[in-house]
């Protein structure tokens, strides 16, 4: 493996990834002594650096790289929705041509209505 050949973040993900092993006691995979060791204090990214340097991490990188299409993509408009805007649109003109308008109540008329309502109930009864 050479640095050349991968970028800074692939970089990173491959030493992070085998840090990450190295500090949950996966085996080395250079022979390192223990005065080494001690030299870098047992740091597993420092480790890791070293095994990548050596060229000797089984980790691969897989890039997915675009395709090229040489169409540009459109929207295709159906039939259906062509129908529905269609109807949409009848559907609008009729409750524009039927609806009512409709204004806001008034406390005042409510508290009317329900007079008149109860006044009527009450006559009706005897």
């Amino acid at each position: 493996m050479n640095k050349s050949q991968f970028s800074r973040y692939e970089i990173s993900r491959i030493l992070g990834a085998r840090a990450l092993q190295i500090a949950m006691n996966a085996p080395l995979l250079v022979k390192i002594s223990s005065d080494e060791l001690e030299k870098i204090h047992f740091d597993p990214l420092k480790i890791a650096e070293m095994e990548f340097d050596s060229g000797i991490l089984p980790i691969s990188v897989n890039r997915p790289l675009p395709t090229k299409k040489e169409e540009k993509l459109k929207r295709i408009r159906t039939k259906s929705e062509d129908r529905m805007s269609e109807g949409e649109e009848s559907t609008e003109e009729e409750i524009a041509k039927e609806g009512e308008i409709m204004e806001l109540a008034n406390p005042d008329d409510e508290a009317d209505e329900a007079e008149e309502e109860s006044g009527a109930g009450e006559g009706g009864e005897e």
